[in-house]
């Protein structure tokens, strides 16, 4: 039933600039609107620019009440935009003078942001504005964040987020553990510099996280009930999914989807693809790439392998790859940017060879297909720990002494998961109960419902 127009609440969205997040979050502004609130969606210019290309290579478009909207990030055209605490230092003073003259020009009383944007919350005080934070990784990451202070009183952190002492770190028995190397902030920045700029705004930003009315999240209760249980605000309403209509997903990805794998997965035996995507920012050495590349093909299974234009540290020439494509052509595709709900959800997928970025955590968990994880940065480590140690969806590829995974090592684990009955028990079940958490009645569609009742009390 459509909203009436005077009851229509209307809400900025703010990601945090970068893939990751700017998906779930598009994906959760359709949730909105499916129950009448109206979105302004703010993206960076550049990031703008990336996803009405993405959409036009589509023909797609924003469905009416989604209103894409774009600000300057503050750095130059030329500004290494992978480099995240430089590029999260700079958004502030960027930002916060254009989206408080949008806000009070709109008369928005609303702002749902990014944790990673929580600097908004200023904008409460100077534009009368109410914010909810919106997390895109983990419950147990947040947790983990909000802990930092902790952990440099106990000496395992000192105060530039260097590790002094390893542990395993563990916040409740039902949260992964992550050894204090693998911590959510590492190999965040290259240098002692840009880890003390992120660790200062951590501590400087926690105290406003704890406080806030709401900290949405794209997880459910039943899968991470500890780590919720540390955070009172959270509003859990995952696993969030992408619209069904494919011009409306092309909204929020920075490249265009190749939706012709489908075809090809058609044509593949029911469970026997591996498919192969490590999301926006993991980048190979040749080393590692071809590794994986002979890896593949030495499982003598058909896979499916997303390989983004920026995946190699530009090592690999294009002429390898081509070659590459040819030999394996009929058992391998490779693409360079997949519909990737739409391929997990594919009958034909056997398992996830994956980063194990959050939203690929939950989208695999949804649609019950187990891991095959080899993270690489960031709370990527922790969602392994959830995966392989907690939820007991996936395996852990090990690297050698070289740092790399051998070709030996992703034939052993394909082989090794795909026989583990246990697993595959455990992907079914944790699939039943992601699928009826966001069922009519089920504990995220609830929280869901609640969050659209106190938008539209204004």
């Amino acid at each position: 039933m459509a909203v009436p127009p005077s009851s229509q609440p209307h809400v900025m969205v703010l990601p945090f600039p970068a893939q990751g997040h700017v998906m779930p979050l598009m994906e959760f502004s359709h949730r909105l609107l499916d129950h009448g609130v109206e979105v302004d969606f703010v993206n960076t210019d550049i990031n703008h620019d990336r996803v009405l290309k993405a959409m036009a290579a589509k023909t797609g478009a924003v469905p009416d009440g989604i209103h894409m909207v774009s600000f300057p990030d503050g750095m130059g055209p030329d500004g290494d935009r992978t480099d995240i605490p430089m590029l999260a230092n700079g958004l502030p003073a960027a930002m916060l003078g254009p989206l408080e003259e949008m806000i009070r020009s709109k008369k928005i009383k609303w702002v749902i942001a990014d944790v990673s944007m929580n600097w908004v919350l200023e904008l409460a005080d100077t534009a009368g504005v109410r914010v909810a934070l919106f997390s895109t990784f983990s419950a147990a990451v947040l947790a983990l964040r909000l802990h930092v202070p902790k952990l440099i009183e106990d000496g395992i952190l000192d105060e530039c987020g260097t590790v002094t002492r390893n542990e395993t770190i563990q916040l409740s028995p039902t949260m992964p553990p992550v050894q204090a190397t693998e911590n959510p902030w590492a190999r965040l920045g290259n240098s002692p510099d840009k880890m003390r700029v992120f660790i200062k705004n951590v501590l400087k930003s926690n105290p406003a996280i704890r406080l806030a009315t709401t900290v949405i999240c794209n997880s459910f209760e039943e899968i991470e009930s500890g780590a919720l249980d540390l955070l009172p605000n959270a509003l859990p309403v995952g696993p969030l999914e992408a619209p069904p209509a494919s011009s409306a997903s092309a909204a929020g990805h920075f490249w265009p989807e190749d939706a012709t794998c489908l075809a090809w997965l058609d044509a593949q035996t029911s469970g026997s693809v591996i498919y192969v995507a490590f999301g926006s920012f993991t980048v190979f050495d040749a080393a590692r790439f071809e590794e994986l590349a002979d890896g593949l093909e030495l499982t003598g299974r058909p896979f499916l392998w997303a390989v983004r234009p920026n995946f190699t540290d530009g090592v690999v020439g294009e002429g390898w790859l081509d070659a590459f494509k040819r030999r394996v052509e009929g058992k391998g595709l490779v693409v360079g940017w997949a519909p990737q709900q739409r391929v997990l959800s594919h009958p034909s997928i056997a398992c996830f060879l994956s980063h194990c970025g959050w939203n690929s955590t939950m989208e695999g968990l949804r649609h019950g297909v187990p891991f095959l994880c080899w993270p690489y940065f960031a709370d990527q480590f922790c969602n392994q720990s959830y995966v392989c140690n907690v939820w007991g969806t996936g395996v852990k590829l090990l690297a050698d002494q070289r740092g790399v995974v051998t070709k030996e090592e992703i034939n052993t684990k394909v082989a090794q998961l795909l026989c583990d009955d246990k697993i595959k028990a455990s992907v079914a079940m944790w699939k039943d109960a992601a699928c009826a958490s966001i069922a009519e009645g089920g504990s995220s569609h609830v929280n869901l419902l609640k969050l659209v009742n106190l938008l539209r009390a204004q």
